[in-house]
């Protein structure tokens, strides 16, 4: 393995850098989650319009830049340092790789070329607080998490002609402004239930969106309803490989999360030691006392750590050659995602305790960081339930002779 960055993957990352620290600051970030949209689309154009960051991991015949996942990766960790509120998670990286992946021809060509050039965003909507489940982060996906045949979550029937989709989801990232929807519906009733995806406009007929008040404003979230909304049928075929699909994206989904968490934490780290170098207590800097020295050097500890684990995870969902992902009985995409979410919890915290009596207000940049480590472990864990699902496809704890009897 090969662990340092090619030419071009240094040149996205610093490219980035600077324009989202001309163009995100602390100001501008609190600006952007204020609007109605939750972000500033002038940004996302010129994320998209100058670094082509929603097409980076999509094919150049459909207009993308043609790069893998491990490049998108390390450009959320840039994004992750600033807390850029964009749709870049729900449309490059949810909604994006399951049309490549599942859509028929026809659909691939009429709206992936629009998603990378970013004139069209989505995101996919996943019944309840259900899409770790369906990612298969935290577990299988094989589960009731789209309705199982009961009331709730979305239901799909076939009428003559194409589906109707009747039901609500909650918690759908940038669901009130995307401009697509990727909606996870149950259909089959009891006897033939099953799992399957269809596009929906998000200006279509029956649609009635609305944003929700969200831990962390930096995720704008919004809530949908479709009230017998005409949908397409995402692919074709009878829904088998949907699962699967959702599966494989969960790979991609925990590796750019991962790297995302980890920029923040860094830079929730560096604010830290900005501070304690500056406030003085007892007529020295309190980043002298050899408490606070301790304090941070664990925090540094863990962000190593995590960083390590993430820039693995980025590299194994495409190593070098274009392989496919490295195999493992516990994909390291999700032990890593839960690593960089406790260090992200760690730094922002320590930051908060650090920042003294101005770090307890609501209103300092610190919370922002607390807020996206506990939003993104609410959405996409939590920890614990990644390492146990780890594990458990590891068989960790199976015993011998059990080992023995599945062979």
């Amino acid at each position: 393995m090969d662990a340092s960055f090619t030419p071009e993957q240094d040149e996205i990352r610093r490219t980035l850098r600077e324009l989202l620290h001309s163009r995100c600051g602390p100001r501008e970030l609190r600006a952007a989650v204020d609007t109605p949209a939750g972000h500033d689309p002038a940004l996302w154009t010129a994320l998209a319009e100058q670094l082509g960051l929603p097409g980076l991991a999509l094919p150049e015949e459909y207009g993308g830049v043609g790069c893998t996942a491990t490049e998108l990766a390390l450009a959320c960790e840039e994004t992750g340092r600033a807390l850029a509120p964009s749709p870049l998670l729900a449309t490059a990286v949810l909604a994006a790789p399951l049309i490549a992946a599942l859509g028929t021809e026809a659909q691939r060509a009429a709206l992936l070329p629009r998603l990378a050039s970013g004139a069209l965003t989505a995101t996919l909507a996943v019944p309840g607080t259900a899409l770790a489940a369906a990612l298969a982060l935290t577990g299988g996906n094989g589960g009731d998490w789209a309705g199982g045949g009961r009331a709730g979550g979305v239901q799909a029937r076939q009428v003559e002609g194409g589906w109707r989709l009747y039901g609500q989801v909650d918690q759908v990232l940038d669901g009130h402004s995307a401009g697509l929807l990727l909606v996870a519906a149950h259909a089959g009733g009891f006897a033939r239930s099953r799992t399957l995806l269809f596009l929906v406009p998000a200006d279509a007929a029956g649609v009635v969106r609305v944003r929700q008040t969200a831990l962390d404003a930096t995720r704008p979230q919004g809530r949908v309803q479709l009230r017998d909304v005409a949908a397409e049928l995402l692919g074709e075929g009878d829904g088998t490989a949907v699962l699967g699909a959702l599966a494989g994206a969960g790979d991609a989904v925990a590796a750019v999360l991962a790297c995302e968490a980890v920029g923040a934490a860094d830079r929730a780290l560096e604010r830290t030691v900005e501070y304690v170098g500056q406030r003085e207590q007892f007529g020295r800097a309190i980043g002298s006392f050899q408490a606070v020295k301790h304090r941070l050097a664990d925090v540094y500890v863990a962000v190593q750590a995590a960083r390590s684990a993430a820039y693995y995870a980025a590299w194994a969902a495409t190593p070098p050659g274009g392989a496919g992902r490295v195999d493992s009985a516990a994909p390291a995409e999700r032990l890593a995602l839960a690593q960089a979410l406790e260090a992200l919890r760690i730094a922002s915290a320590e930051g908060i305790q650090l920042h003294g009596g101005i770090g307890f207000t609501w209103e300092h940049e610190a919370h922002l960081y607390f807020k996206r480590a506990a939003g993104d472990e609410l959405l996409f864990g939590p920890v614990h339930r990644l390492r146990a699902h780890a594990a458990d496809r590891a068989r960790l704890f199976v015993t011998s002779e059990a080992r023995e009897v599945a062979v």
